[in-house]
């Protein structure tokens, strides 16, 4: 199996709208995005798919990635709901299948030898994981067959995950950011906004083209001319005095915080 090739993907938690979907995804792929992130838990992944189709790029040159919902995590379910999002999402493979958080049906014995399952029938290329504890991830990379290619977190200048990001290079995975943006909050951030202006750039794509150097992969949500302006964050060469005043931030909090979260346990 290749290596799995991750670059600045789409995220689509909150495109609920079908239509809005379909188009936001074919609009990305055609401006030059090459990976796309999306759940059982958006409801949205017929509609991914027919942006998929619809856009120009080829099938093969798009990562597709998808996440089990955690009231699917018995083995059972794991099967059964993943070949039902490939039927929503119109293909035969997605490139990586996330367990999305392991919480709920989640037992990491039985769960993820039914992930090595999938992957060994060829109906994902790689297993990832989402929203795990280094204690979990250290765990899972015990159990599963098939390397762990990607863990799937928050992860934006306020919020930096040095010790996964750490645990990525150990275990030689990527790390993928969701809320790169802060869920919009680093738009608004001052400190952040004052780096940004020092380097001729808006905050959205110094907090992408920070994350991008520091080897996080981010997924930002966008929508109209969104979706370009974030994906100029791959053609910025950033500083070093930059990034070391992003890295200098002032911590602050998870912005997507469940109770029954693994670190709230």
């Amino acid at each position: 199996m290749p290596p799995l090739d991750l670059s600045i993907g789409l995220g689509t938690s909150g495109l609920d709208d079908p239509e809005t979907c379909t188009d936001t995804v074919a609009a990305a792929l055609d401006a030059g995005y090459r990976h796309v992130d999306t759940a059982q838990m958006y409801d949205n992944e017929a509609a991914v798919g027919r942006g998929i189709a619809e856009s120009d790029v080829d099938r093969d040159d798009v990562v597709v990635a998808t996440k089990v919902h955690p009231e699917n995590l018995a083995p059972e379910d794991v099967r059964e709901t993943a070949r039902e999002s490939l039927d929503r999402l119109g293909l035969d493979r997605v490139d990586l299948l996330y367990v999305h958080w392991p919480i709920r049906a989640y037992d990491a014995a039985a769960t993820l030898p039914a992930f090595d399952d999938l992957r060994d029938a060829g109906l994902t290329d790689h297993v990832g994981v989402s929203n795990f504890t280094p204690d979990l991830l250290r765990e899972a990379d015990e159990i599963l067959d098939a390397p762990i290619a990607a863990h799937q977190v928050e992860c934006h200048p306020r919020f930096q995950q040095r010790e996964l990001r750490d645990l990525a290079d150990e275990f030689d995975h990527r790390l993928v950011g969701y809320s790169p943006l802060g869920r919009g909050e680093i738009l608004d951030d001052s400190e952040v906004a004052a780096i940004a202006e020092r380097n001729d750039l808006s905050p959205a794509v110094l907090a992408l083209a920070w994350a991008l150097d520091r080897g996080i992969v981010p997924i930002p949500k966008a929508r109209g001319d969104h979706v370009r302006e974030n994906l100029r964050a791959a053609e910025v060469d950033l500083p070093a005095a930059a990034l070391d005043a992003v890295d200098a931030l002032d911590p602050g909090e998870r912005r997507i915080d469940p109770d029954d979260a693994a670190w709230n346990r």
